[in-house]
């Protein structure tokens, strides 16, 4: 009988199905991005800005044509069938949802037209919104709010104020300063990350020329030092404010959310099977508290977001220096070809195709190909006509193709001498030759009289070796009747199995209500209805292969 499962045994099963399900929820969210690298993406993109100006509205296909149409575009020219095709694929990749919506017509033909009507999911809006927000501000560099530090300061410092003073602070006027005071934080941390991120991506470029490292040598120096001190000035007052009001925010959690519930009121529908997930305003749970303490302070040995703008400062100053570096020797003609490549490229540019190839050539040594003249093996016969690009590959040696000679380099490496590592391999097999030998003696020994020795592992690895494989090859006697379960009953008649080299051998009964128990130093074995007997081989063959005899 097995051994009951243990307590995280039972709990594999559940684990590894919430895990599956967490996989498949997020291949569901990511599938919602496949428009934006589908061959029609600007297509797609044109619907999903026609849903994305409206609310909570259904559009029939007709519709979504219509605007297309006014609005002009890549999308303007699809036929009604292609739209409908890019829609149904929306459905598909979760942007859009089908409506329930009621259809109202007066004809056929309307209700054929308007039966197909769709909305905007709540994923497919989001991602097109920030698409949106990408395609139009990417590169753009995002002044820093400043001004909204000293708020978080100011605001956070009355708060701390206002929730240990006695009778504390009330509800509403404590749920309007948490809004107000992560929206300003928010504000302030996502314009710190835009500039830094556009900032490295600007000292990542080594061909600003005089004109343009000025201008970012200004932007760093002024710019960026401004936002450092006030981050270092502020971040003191805002981590004391915030050690002072640490011990109350569960308490003021739980007032905010006892006075104004907003959407954690919403309670399984029905059998309890759908949950509805509410996502809260920022400020209304714990987590985005310590999140805003983890900003200022450092919680997890891992360093504090001041800690990490200061470093991104110093690296930004590092790289202007190394541009600095770079622009003096260029300046000294001791590197920088920049000049003469844009030249180049100017070249390129202007040039007809047939003038290209030779620029290329004068300037790189990009020639055309070369063949070379390598024989191809004997039993393939390739006919003159055949090309280049279809025939056979030949290897071309190493040497060859590098050097252009067939003839070594250097001196050939002495063998390695392997015999200590012969001797030693030696040495372990006639090792394991006397054990083997040993627990054969062993076994003849105890033969008979198994109950009343106890065998040491060898030995009784080499019996359970010998059974397996004289039970493994034995033959098994059919019985005239079957048993009181149906099944057809068998008799094991004489197995024998040998190992000449050993030469031992092993011949198993099978003897009702015989007991067999073999007591050894890595623990007991019973066989049930089974004699064994051990004794020598009956021939001298030394072939080292193991023989097995079933009568």
């Amino acid at each position: 009988m097995e051994p009951p499962a243990s307590g995280a045994a039972r709990d594999a099963v559940p684990q590894d199905q919430a895990a599956q399900n967490g996989h498949s929820e997020a291949r569901r969210r990511l599938d919602a991005y496949t428009y934006l690298s589908a061959p029609e993406r600007l297509e797609y993109l044109a619907i999903m800005r026609v849903f994305c100006g409206t609310l909570l509205a259904d559009l029939a296909a007709p519709d979504v044509l219509a605007k297309l149409r006014q609005a002009g575009g890549p999308a303007a020219g699809l036929d009604a069938d292609a739209l409908t095709d890019r829609l149904e694929r929306l459905v598909k990749w979760g942007n859009l949802l089908r409506s329930n919506h009621t259809v109202k017509a007066s004809s056929i033909s309307e209700y054929q037209r308007s039966r197909a009507r769709y909305q905007l999911s709540k994923l497919g809006e989001r991602i097109q919104r920030d698409a949106d927000g990408v395609l139009a501000e990417a590169d753009a560099a995002r002044e820093v709010s400043n001004e909204l530090l000293a708020l978080v300061e100011r605001g956070l410092r009355e708060l701390a104020e206002l929730v240990t003073a006695p009778g504390s602070i009330e509800p509403q006027d404590g749920l309007e300063r948490v809004s107000t005071l992560f929206v300003q934080f928010t504000e302030f941390a996502d314009s710190i990350r835009d500039f830094y991120a556009y900032l490295g991506q600007v000292l990542a470029r080594y061909d600003l020329d005089s004109a343009e490292y000025q201008g970012f040598k200004e932007l760093l120096l002024d710019y960026v030092e401004a936002i450092t001190e006030d981050v270092a000035f502020r971040a003191p007052r805002i981590s004391a404010a915030l050690d002072t009001l640490w011990p109350y925010v569960p308490g003021l959690l739980t007032r905010l959310d006892a006075h104004a519930q907003g959407l954690t009121g919403l309670s399984p529908q029905g059998d309890g099977r759908l949950e509805t997930r509410v996502q809260r305003s920022r400020g209304r749970e714990l987590a985005d508290w310590e999140g805003l303490r983890g900003w200022f302070n450092d919680i997890d040995g891992q360093g504090s977001q001041v800690d990490q703008l200061r470093n991104a400062t110093l690296r930004a100053l590092q790289s202007l220096l190394a541009n600095a570096k770079r622009m003096l020797r260029s300046a000294t003609g001791e590197m920088s070809r920049r000049k003469d490549l844009l030249r180049l490229a100017r070249w390129f540019e202007e040039a007809a195709p047939q003038d290209a190839h030779d620029i290329a050539v004068a300037a790189f040594g990009l020639y055309g190909a070369r063949h070379l003249g390598i024989p191809p093996a004997t039993d393939e016969v390739v006919p003159a006509y055949t090309s280049w690009w279809t025939g056979p590959v030949v290897e071309v040696p190493v040497a060859l193709r590098e050097r252009g000679s067939r003839a070594r380099r250097g001196r050939t490496s002495a063998v390695e001498n392997h015999s200590a590592q012969k001797r030693r391999l030696r040495d372990e097999a006639r090792e394991r030759a006397a054990a083997r030998a040993a627990a054969a003696d062993e076994l003849r020994s105890a033969s008979g009289r198994f109950a009343e020795v106890r065998l040491t592992s060898a030995a009784l690895g080499l019996l359970l070796e010998l059974l397996a494989t004289a039970l493994g090859n034995a033959q098994l006697r059919r019985r005239g009747g079957t048993d009181g379960a149906g099944a057809t009953e068998f008799d094991l008649d004489q197995a024998h199995s040998e190992d000449a080299e050993l030469g031992i051998r092993l011949t198993v009964r099978r003897t009702a209500g015989a007991r067999c128990v073999l007591h050894s130093v890595d623990g007991d074995l019973l066989l049930d209805d089974l004699e064994l007997d051990v004794g020598r081989t009956s021939s001298d063959a030394a072939d080292g292969d193991t023989k097995v005899s079933v009568s």
